[in-house]
């Protein structure tokens, strides 16, 4: 199984960059993390944030590739507890299905994309910059494989 990370937002300074590759390069290749940036809509003073929001959820869109489950990271989302998000990924895992990881960006993700996901999953009620997202992400999804395979990392 591969897992898409397709996050609206581009140039992560080195310190998300190093962070997220901490956890991915411990992943093994069938429980691999890819992460795809999509660029921002346009924003700007007076910035019609609905048609940036559609700009963003076009772009996903055209990155999709057909029978992938889709999960999209909302604040209103349910959240997961480690052990939970470890058997939604032993589902992902059953399925036989790549999945995709949406996160929105600034305004969040747009409703029509939202509805296009078969779970909607937040990592928290407090509202997280975008940057610690990407290495929290990768981090609970190593912790959520090493549930999975009996690894003693998660105590």
């Amino acid at each position: 199984m591969k897992i898409r990370l397709l996050a609206v937002g581009t140039k992560m300074p080195a310190w998300v960059e190093e962070g997220v590759e901490t956890y991915r390069k411990r992943l093994p290749r069938d429980f691999n993390l890819a992460i795809e940036e999509i660029s921002l809509g346009q924003r700007g003073k007076n910035a019609d944030i609905a048609k940036a929001r559609a700009q963003e959820a076009q772009r996903i869109r055209d990155k999709l590739r057909g029978d992938e489950y889709l999960v999209a990271l909302e604040v209103k989302g349910k959240p997961w507890t480690t052990e939970q998000l470890a058997q939604e990924a032993d589902i992902w895992r059953m399925t036989g299905r790549d999945v995709v990881l949406l996160v929105g960006g600034p305004d969040g993700l747009e409703p029509s994309l939202s509805a296009m996901a078969e779970k909607s999953w937040s990592l928290s009620p407090l509202t997280l910059p975008h940057p610690l997202v990407r290495i929290m992400l990768a981090e609970q999804l190593y912790r959520a494989w090493t549930l999975l395979v009996g690894h003693p990392y998660h105590r």
